[in-house]
């Protein structure tokens, strides 16, 4: 303790106690020494452990320096720090005196330690005692909500924030942006930015990544161009977030365009920026631009090395996926658990049953990696491509970390493609008590059934969907024609062009007739006659899309395009023959993967 008490000058002919002073020794000298509180301030400012905190807490009590209410709340302070919250909160309560300071430490040390719970708690008492919160109070309590996606709640403390005046401070509101955004309302977090009477960068920085977050990546690009109009400048930051965003969208030329201006910005290209541009190029199409991106950073952590990795993986290139981790240990690089599921991934998505299973067994043997759920969902998803469903069930029963929704979809959809009905229906009662209401789990329990040609448990999935009011997830794709994106739904009609695109589109599909394509209905769920179903499938967001593109680039080009579901097999079956007859590279990013159709030939080899 010698280095945490500093010696005093005397006052009024008293010495201080010597830092070497026994504890015992300050009951009888206690009311010779100066009462400076700086000094107990400094002392626990200087403390390194908690040992010493509790040392110094009780020369503070010992001396009634509690009283002082600048120390006591820098004694909460510094307990808070070293998450000793128990000891934080016995002393609070003990506090005869509190200011908005000391409540405002307690909501912040429970806040931080991810105790949610005690935080709201706390949070109340002060309403109730009549204290207004403060802009250093609210945010914690926010993220409280946005952390445990407590919108009612939320919505409570925007109240406040309005009748205490706070909605113009820009850190409150840039906080109620990322509540709202995090919560899954993106209207009301949108709605909050456009009132704020001045926005500064970080709220731009959310209002940007809670676009992307919520599945509305173009907005997030229209409202950084937006920002740097208002005269706005952005921070390595804020181009992580918008290079995040260009990856969620999928846009090749946008990401281009973005990574000059992140060039011509001299933007330090550091691991975290340089790691976002590899996963944006290849999420975007270009595996080989994300390459020459990563062969080009001068530091590469495990995160750079994974992210290269999981690039090869949703491409379907195994094998290069595989020739990077020799490498990576060359270069002193340990595996995670993330490098795991992207080797793992990148098996599964390339038929590498052996090697993945070799992966899977040295996580822990080998590397000390605990296999999480994630890993094993990519195993069942590996075995269950290779038509080893008994083994990925085996599997499944001896897990012993908890099953989530991934890991039944990901054995849901094997039973799909093998036609296993028996393991198909477990699969999929598993998958419904942990979510009921996703109805993407009866959409594709439908699709078994109907290609077992089981039309009365059809049926049944139908009405029972029809009963608890759930709609299919509806498709979008998108396309970048001249720096525009361009989206589509089913049956779309909103398209300028849409008369000239129906109508090629029709021609399209006559010449592919010929080339032997049938459509299969059995990828429609609608209670409608088969004339219906057929119409219904000429018109899927993603072959109107291709049309768009087919009309508006040049004979030769390929064409890029990204939907947010999976790609149906009636579909699928028409990007293979469209490659063919139009001579078109045609490379689609689905929700699960890359496909690259090439000559009436796909990437995958027809199993997504």
């Amino acid at each position: 303790m010698a280095d945490i008490f500093t010696q005093q000058p005397l006052q009024h002919q008293q010495t201080f106690l010597d830092p070497h002073t026994q504890l015992g020794q300050i009951s009888e000298t206690h009311f010779s020494i100066p009462l400076d509180p700086k000094l107990y301030i400094s002392a626990l400012l200087n403390c390194t452990n908690l040992t010493q905190i509790k040392q110094v807490h009780t020369q503070i009590t010992i001396t009634g320096m509690t009283q002082n209410l600048t120390v006591a709340n820098k004694v909460l302070y510094i307990y808070a720090r070293f998450k000793a919250l128990d000891d934080a909160y016995t002393f609070f309560n003990c506090m005869k005196e509190k200011d908005p300071v000391s409540w405002s430490v307690m909501v912040g040390g429970f806040a931080k330690n991810s105790d949610h719970e005690n935080c709201l708690r706390t949070f109340r008492e002060i309403i109730r005692s009549g204290l207004p919160p403060d802009n250093y109070t609210l945010p914690f309590v926010l993220r409280v909500c946005r952390d445990t996606v407590s919108l009612k709640m939320g919505r409570e403390i925007h109240h406040l924030v309005y009748k205490y005046g706070l909605h113009l401070d820009p850190f409150v509101s840039a906080t109620l942006v990322d509540m709202y955004s995090k919560c899954g309302v993106i209207e009301e977090a949108r709605l909050v930015f456009d009132k704020m009477p001045t926005r500064d960068l970080i709220t731009w920085t959310v209002m940007i990544s809670a676009y992307a977050e919520c599945g509305i990546p173009n907005e997030s690009l229209v409202l950084f161009d937006r920002m740097r109009e208002e005269g706005v400048v952005p921070d390595k930051v804020t181009m992580v977030t918008v290079v995040f965003a260009c990856a969620k969208l999928g846009a090749m030329n946008k990401a281009k365009l973005i990574h000059e201006y992140i060039l011509r910005k001299n933007f330090t290209f550091n691991v975290i920026l340089g790691t976002a541009i590899i996963d944006m190029y290849a999420k975007c199409g270009s595996v080989e631009a994300a390459r020459e991106i990563f062969d080009g950073m001068r530091e590469r952590n495990v995160v750079s090395w994974s992210a290269m990795i999981a690039a090869y993986g949703y491409h379907g290139y195994g094998r290069k996926a595989l020739e990077l981790f020799p490498l990576m240990l060359q270069n002193g690089v340990t595996p995670n658990r993330i490098s795991f599921v992207s080797l793992l991934y990148a098996c599964s998505h390339s038929g590498l049953v052996d090697e993945g299973c070799e992966f899977f067994h040295s996580m822990w043997d080998k590397y000390y990696v605990r296999p999480d759920v994630k890993h094993y969902t990519c195993m069942v998803d590996l075995l269950g491509r290779a038509g080893r469903l008994n083994e990925a069930m085996e599997l499944i029963e001896g897990m012993t970390v908890e099953k989530d929704d991934g890991l039944w979809g990901a054995l849901l959809g094997a039973c799909r493609i093998h036609g296993n009905i028996e393991l198909a229906e477990k699969a999929a009662k598993s998958l419904l008590e942990i979510q009921t209401q996703n109805p993407g789990h009866y959409v594709l329990l439908s699709n078994i059934y109907a290609n077992a040609g089981r039309w009365e448990e059809v049926a049944n999935v139908r009405d029972l969907m029809t009963k608890m009011r759930l709609k299919k997830i509806p498709g979008w794709t998108w396309i970048e024609v001249d720096n525009k994106i361009h989206q589509f739904s089913v049956g779309d009609k909103t398209h300028p062009q849409f008369k000239e695109i129906y109508e090629m589109l029709m021609g399209l599909i006559k010449k592919l007739e010929l080339a032997g394509y049938v459509p299969d209905t059995n990828f429609v769920l609608h209670d409608v006659d088969e004339e219906l179903k057929v119409g219904i499938l000429y018109t899927h967001s993603e072959k109107l899309a291709i049309t768009f593109g087919l009309i508006s680039t040049a004979e030769g080009m390929p064409l890029r395009i990204t939907k947010n579901l999976r790609v149906c097999g009636d579909c699928h079956t028409f990007c293979k023959l469209v490659s063919a007859t139009e001579r078109r590279e045609i490379i689609v990013r689905d929700a699960n993967r890359f496909h690259h159709f090439k000559k009436g030939a796909c990437s995958c080899g027809d199993y997504w």
